[in-house]
């Protein structure tokens, strides 16, 4: 079956108002800190590939985007970049699409055009972009989050996520058009990107991963081992200075400076409070109409 530009495996499956989680690659997923994200979230959910483009050379450089050859038991197999989404549809819980996108060379807005038929023909009710980014902050502090949201339970998703928003202005991605469109046709957007340490380069940052899957976690009533937060922690920890991976002299004492004065010290030192389930949420809130209604009721 052809929806748009992708291709999609049969039996199409059915999907409640599903989200669609997606990590946008290169432009923002620093230390694939959505990529890692979206991973760990696929593997806890059992999720099951949907489609992928059908001529991803179409929007592709391959010299930009190589593909790989591997040898798989003595036969030779070659992979080509694409654009994978896949879909997790539990009894109980949130269906959720996730997909992998590579940011196109070229004929982009027929990318963005294909994502968003997609978004139409499941009904997606919440489209979401995750991914990390470099900025000013030190590796000793807790990571900043940062994104811009529409629709519904703005603020509280914002709330449950920790995150702060976003004013930034600049060159962007030819995809944002799709997250434009969407508000348009009355769907909630979502963007939570993660700050790292600018003079940080690792391939995969794992305690970025960890703040990101956390928040995940948070907003979809998952268990909190996944964000696997031990492991970025301890990658953290073991930054050394003598391998260049950590600023020399004061300049970390004064990018801690800045993030204090901007973040609030006494701030990131309180313990997080870790917020009720929404189910729970509702519960309570249940109970407090049934009281007040029983005050109310004449003696």
């Amino acid at each position: 079956m052809r929806i748009g530009e992708f291709d999609i495996a049969e039996p199409v499956p059915e999907l409640h108002e599903p989200h669609l989680l997606a990590v946008l690659r290169p432009w923002i997923d620093v230390g694939n800190v959505g990529s890692l994200a979206l991973g760990r979230i696929e593997r806890h959910l059992r999720s099951r590939e949907l489609g992928r483009l059908h001529r991803p050379g179409r929007y592709y450089d391959f010299t930009r985007y190589r593909p790989r050859s591997y040898l798989v038991n003595g036969q030779r197999e070659v992979t080509i970049p694409n654009t994978i989404i896949r879909y997790a549809n539990p009894e109980s819980g949130q269906h959720i699409l996730t997909a992998h996108l590579l940011e196109p060379h070229l004929y982009g807005e027929d990318y963005a055009d294909s994502l968003l038929e997609i978004i139409q023909h499941f009904g997606v009710k919440q489209y979401a972009l995750i991914g990390g980014m470099y900025d000013m902050v030190p590796h000793t502090r807790p990571l900043v989050v940062s994104g811009l949201g529409t629709g519904e339970n703005v603020e509280h998703d914002y709330n449950i996520a920790g995150a702060r928003p976003s004013s930034y202005e600049g060159p962007t991605t030819i995809t944002y058009t799709v997250t434009e469109t969407a508000t348009k046709m009355g769907l909630e957007t979502r963007a939570f990107v993660v700050h790292l340490p600018q003079y940080l380069n690792l391939d995969d940052d794992y305690q970025g991963a960890a703040r990101m899957v956390g928040l995940l976690c948070r907003l979809y009533d998952l268990p909190d081992y996944i964000a696997q937060t031990e492991r970025g922690q301890k990658q953290y920890d073991e930054l050394t200075s003598k391998d260049g991976q950590l600023p020399e002299g004061d300049v970390l004492g004064r990018i801690e400076e800045m993030y204090d004065n901007e973040y609030g010290a006494d701030n990131w030192r309180q313990p997080p409070v870790t917020p009720l389930p929404t189910s729970i949420e509702e519960f309570l809130q249940g109970l407090n109409v049934d009281l007040e209604d029983e005050n109310e009721t004449p003696q």
